[in-house]
């Protein structure tokens, strides 16, 4: 692959993450499963991706989200909070904030609305991230940073490109069924040790989940490799808790499909993808702890595990349908066409937010709660029918 050179910092911590791995590996026998080493790679203290100090987000980063392209994002989701927040509690909490773009909007638009807002809660894994949200919101005190989701939560909980970033399992279907593809360490043409793939039969649990998750599993092809994508699972189970010991609606945007149209026969290698500097790559091994790595998100497996924990699935849809529902058309009313500095930059942004060949379709957004309804306004062209 051509991809930009690290620096030698930069190659010194992919390095030493690549040993813990490795006797993370031996410690285990020989092999770990992908989301062991997805999680490491992503998550080890000081050297994963999201927990070292490499930058993540804009020109010097890997990627750039839907925040960082124009506020009338956030401004949209603000307008979204107030209407959740009159049915519950004045507070907002969101899970895995960038840089805090997306927070300075919302808060902004909320006090420009005068909009009264308790507490701004921040759950936030990557320290370099933090830091960055820190300086950015210095000048709005209601903000806070929480190490883990609280137990109960009232009010309005915002995840942009969470889901994806959640350790997956990867399963292949073999002539004896379907196997976890697994991690393991081979020596390389000049005997040093690289890591490699290992296919070991699915434990129950596994199995079980291929079983829930995979609509007709076993009629796809030998060969089929796909993702298995337990934590996202844990992770909407304990949302759901929170919002049904309070109440709430949590908003989750990411890119993915409900199960019909994720495992279809001709996505026979899954959805797995790396992000370095801006190149995308299917290569999870490549310098592990400096490039991320993501699967799309299998909304319905996200929404049975939030129904299951007792919350409702009040909404799917499109980023566009959902953003267009939200008013982002009448915010871009703000901006004069005479003024071409001020409104062309927000003029293609949002053709970015909304274009079906952008971030439009592709996007979706799930929409869990309890005790509290959504506007009307925003289920024009809910697509829930099709988890």
């Amino acid at each position: 692959m051509s991809l930009p050179v690290p620096s030698p910092d930069a190659l010194a911590a992919s390095h030493a993450l690549q040993r813990l791995i490795a006797d993370d590996i031996g410690r285990q026998g020989g092999a770990i499963p992908f989301s062991r080493f997805m999680e490491l790679a992503l998550y080890a203290p000081g050297l994963g991706y999201y927990s070292g100090g490499a930058a993540k987000l804009g020109k010097d980063g890997d990627f750039t989200t839907a925040p960082e392209l124009s506020a009338l994002f956030g401004q949209t989701l603000a307008h979204v909070a107030a209407a959740i927040m009159d049915q519950s509690a004045p507070h907002i909490l969101e899970f895995g904030a960038g840089t805090g773009k997306l927070a300075r909007d919302i808060l902004s638009e909320l006090a420009a609305a005068g909009v009264a807002l308790e507490s701004y809660a921040i759950v936030e894994l990557s320290g370099e991230l933090r830091a960055r949200q820190q300086a950015m919101l210095r000048d709005f005190p209601q903000v806070r940073w929480l190490d883990a989701l609280p137990d109960a939560f009232h009010g309005a909980v915002f995840g942009n490109e969470v889901l994806d970033a959640m350790p997956v399992d990867l399963v292949t279907r073999t002539e004896a069924g379907w196997e976890s593809l697994h991690v393991a360490l081979e020596e390389d043409a000049a005997g040093a040790a690289r890591f490699a793939w290992r296919s070991v039969p699915a434990g129950a649990a596994l199995a079980q989940q291929v079983a829930r998750q995979i609509p007709d599993a076993d009629a796809l092809p030998v060969g089929y490799v796909t993702e298995v994508h337990g934590a996202g699972c844990g992770f909407m189970a304990t949302v759901a808790s929170m919002l049904c010991q309070g109440r709430g609606a949590a908003f989750l945007f990411d890119y993915g499909f409900p199960a019909r149209e994720y495992y279809l026969g001709d996505r026979a290698t899954g959805t797995l993808m790396c992000h370095y500097r801006h190149h995308a790559h299917p290569e999870p091994f490549y310098l592990p702890g400096l490039q991320d790595i993501t699967a799309h998100v299998d909304f319905t497996a996200m929404a049975l595990a939030a129904q299951d924990a007792g919350a409702d699935v009040l909404a799917y849809n499109s980023q566009a349908g959902f953003l267009i529902g939200a008013g982002i058309g009448d915010l871009m009313q703000r901006y004069d066409p005479a003024d071409a500095l001020r409104y062309l930059p927000h003029a293609s942004a949002l053709q970015k937010l909304l274009s079906p060949a952008e971030m439009g379709e592709l996007f979706k957004v799930l929409v869990v709660g309890h005790g509290v309804a959504l506007p009307q306004q925003l289920l024009t062209g809910d697509r829930s029918h099709r988890l």
